[in-house]
């Protein structure tokens, strides 16, 4: 529980399972604070699940990537969003996230292993189809973010050029 008991950790190693490596795609998708993502982040490479990788020199940025600890923890997060599906949604909602078993082609719902094959599954053995509702939502966060982004730069922007203007010629 010290290194996943929380909201936001949970969120940011939902954000890594599905493929988000960078501090902005983990930012926007978990809705968390910059300091709260780089905290849980830097809590989760302390721990060892999660690893960072350099992708750009100038400016010096990183990537996040899950460590085989933090693979590991894949099935207590599928257990979560068995039951989340389960009991936290409209009956009607469907599945927000699909996962069919690869080697047969058959979705697997919610369970851990192949109703068909009847063998176990783990993360690397689905493809995972996320529902248009949750493209939507997710598509609505990155915009919330984007729009956000440029009102903060523009306004910002016009504050600099304001406060750069010799105070005779912004009385005209």
């Amino acid at each position: 529980m010290d290194v996943v008991g929380d909201k936001w950790t949970i969120l940011v190693l939902r954000e890594l399972y599905m493929g988000a490596t960078r501090f902005e795609e983990m930012l926007i998708q978990s809705e968390a604070t910059p300091q709260m993502l780089a905290s849980r982040l830097k809590a989760l490479e302390a721990d060892g699940m999660v690893e960072r990788r350099p992708y750009s020199e100038r400016p010096l940025r990183y990537e996040y990537h899950l460590t085989k600890k933090g693979w590991a923890f894949y099935p207590v997060i599928y257990a979560l969003r068995a039951w989340g599906e389960t009991w936290c949604k409209e009956k009607n909602e469907g599945l927000a996230v699909r996962f069919v078993h690869r080697a047969c082609g058959h979705d697997v719902g919610v369970a851990s292993f192949c109703r068909h094959c009847g063998v176990p599954v783990q993360r690397k053995d689905l493809e995972a189809a996320i529902s248009n509702r949750f493209a939507d939502e997710r598509a609505a966060r990155l915009e919330a973010f984007t729009t956000a982004r440029r009102a903060a730069t523009g306004a910002r922007r016009d504050t600099t050029e304001c406060l750069m203007v010799p105070d005779d010629q912004r009385r005209a």
